[in-house]
């Protein structure tokens, strides 16, 4: 079946919803995620969004320069300015659409500061912030006539000329989208014309056995984008939150915010000793690639599972104010976080690379934009600065409407794609081959790929991953395609780059540390 929207948006978080809302005056909007709309990272997000709103001690300098020194000035400024400069409007929009954030008694923003700030400048709802906005983003999406969500539907691949029987290569100066196969819940592959597309499918985290992200965060977007001949860049740059809940067996990772740093938590080690001072001026609030590498250093060289979070000499009535669901979460598992510690270890987070766009969000695919996690804009450079992401995704995702805006009316349908083609194919019977697979692509990732890195780990990654592929791919041919399978496809491409791009940058830069480059010291 072929289905014609103006806009087809993949990707239900903030990105994918506020650049639904933006242009759905203007034309049929297909809104595709592949559960739920509620499941999304910017759910996830706990601590906040970033924004200069207090004028009287903040500035947009100190936010760009914040951003640039969290980035290892590796980021690119002209996209720092833009999302730093724009922010405050986004944040109106936002307000407009029914997000609460959180005020003090005199009625302004009750700001937090998280590591890596100079000043207080994190607006948030609570410890559940994302939710908060993912939730007034529901809300007025269901009520526009002009948004179709598809829930539980699956994107397979974009649709570019390789469909028509053209050979497409990296060096081809004008591809073009047109839209994409898409599965629904009952297995049929349909195909959905659009005008323009818009992928924001999120993060990679499940690529890793240990991850803060939901599970479906598989890098589907960017492993399309890469299939289809698109240009990705920076996939080295993975984030590891330093701090997600330690509790085996839970995937994903329970995450305890960087907020509760800046609210004045203390990491010490199993025996009770503040360690950060050996590591970083800063101390706890340093940016997250020193804590993360700090607390695996002392974990590493200790041989423990992790460190502890105290705010145990916080006021207690304060804290379950602030952190009411971590407060609840911990509770439930035995630890009251206002007398106990709360034991914590680095877990994948958060994706600085993707799909590369320019400042309209605009990748090297004609028609075809990108926002959120699955882009990489330039702003995080070599690491991402706590609670930009979601101001980046707002801010982009205005950029990318309004230049679609502007072209929407000069470009047409190609009707000439041929149907999904599963001729010759049968049903998968054997399960079990592909969450294996799923297994071994986290362990492998999580165990070589993961905060500190060498040439030997890569190359081991490199190999082990090589023969998981030559696998998957004779399955995928013979097989009827299936969301599992397609995922493990996708996870697989998305750690192929992050391996390769991490083997060529001979240097340890913000996010990506190697054992045979050592940072020089300055």
């Amino acid at each position: 079946m072929v289905q014609r929207f103006d806009f087809l948006v993949i990707g239900s978080g903030i990105a994918g919803m506020s650049f639904a809302l933006k242009v759905a005056s203007k034309g049929k909007v297909a809104l595709v995620c592949k559960t739920n709309l509620e499941e999304a990272n910017t759910y996830f997000a706990q601590g906040g969004i970033a924004s200069v709103t207090n004028l009287i001690v903040d500035n947009f300098d100190k936010h760009i320069e914040d951003t640039m020194i969290a980035g290892d000035w590796l980021s690119d400024r002209d996209a720092v300015e833009k999302v730093v400069r724009n922010a405050p409007q986004q944040i109106k929009e936002l307000i407009s659409w029914g997000v609460d954030f959180d005020k003090d008694e005199k009625g302004n923003f009750d700001l937090h500061r998280e590591g890596g700030h100079s000043e207080f400048r994190i607006l948030h709802h609570k410890d559940n912030t994302g939710a908060e906005i993912q939730d007034s983003l529901i809300q007025a999406i269901q009520k526009h006539p002009n948004i179709t969500v598809f829930e539980n539907h699956f994107a397979i691949e974009i649709l570019t000329q390789h469909h028509l029987g053209v050979t497409v290569t990296r060096q081809t100066p004008d591809i073009e989208c047109y839209g994409a196969y898409i599965m629904d819940p009952n297995g049929r592959i349909d195909t959905f014309l659009s005008k323009v597309t818009l992928i924001a499918t999120g993060g990679v985290g499940a690529v890793y056995q240990t991850t803060t992200n939901p599970l479906v965060a598989t890098g589907d977007g960017i492993a399309m984008v890469y299939r289809a001949k698109g240009t990705v860049k920076d996939m080295e740059f993975v984030q590891f939150h330093p701090t997600a809940l330690y509790h085996p067996g839970d995937r994903p990772s329970f995450l305890i915010t960087e907020a509760m740093r800046g609210y004045g938590g203390v990491l010490r080690t199993l025996d009770g000793k503040e360690f950060m001072q050996k590591y970083d001026k800063r101390l706890s609030l340093a940016p997250r690639d020193i804590v993360a590498r700090a607390i695996k250093n002392e974990m590493d060289t200790r041989g423990d599972d992790h460190v502890y979070l105290d705010v145990t000499h916080k006021d207690p009535e304060e804290t379950k104010k602030h952190f009411p669901n971590i407060y609840e979460k911990c509770l439930s598992l035995g630890i009251d976080i206002t007398k106990d510690y709360i034991p914590v270890a680095p877990a994948a987070h958060y994706l600085c690379g993707g799909i590369k766009v320019d400042l309209d969000a605009r990748s090297s695919i004609d028609r075809l934009y990108a926002v959120g996690e699955c882009s990489c804009t330039g702003l995080h450079g070599g690491n991402r600065l706590a609670s930009n992401s979601l101001i980046e995704a707002v801010v982009y995702a205005d950029a990318a409407a309004k230049h679609s805006l502007n072209i929407i009316d000069s470009l047409s349908y190609q009707e000439s794609i041929p149907e999904w083609n599963d001729e010759g194919t049968t049903s998968l019977e054997e399960m079990v081959l592909i969450t294996q697979s799923v297994k071994e692509v986290g362990q492998i990732m999580s165990t070589y790929v993961g905060i500190v890195r060498s040439d030997l780990r890569l190359k081991r990654a490199w190999d082990r991953l090589d023969i998981i592929y030559e696998e998957t791919e004779s399955l995928f041919k013979r097989s009827v395609a299936s969301k599992d399978i397609c995922e493990l496809r996708n996870m697989i491409n998305v750690g192929y780059l992050i391996m390769r791009q991490a083997i060529e940058r001979k240097e340890s830069r913000g996010l990506h540390y190697t054992l045979d480059y050592p940072p020089v010291k300055k």
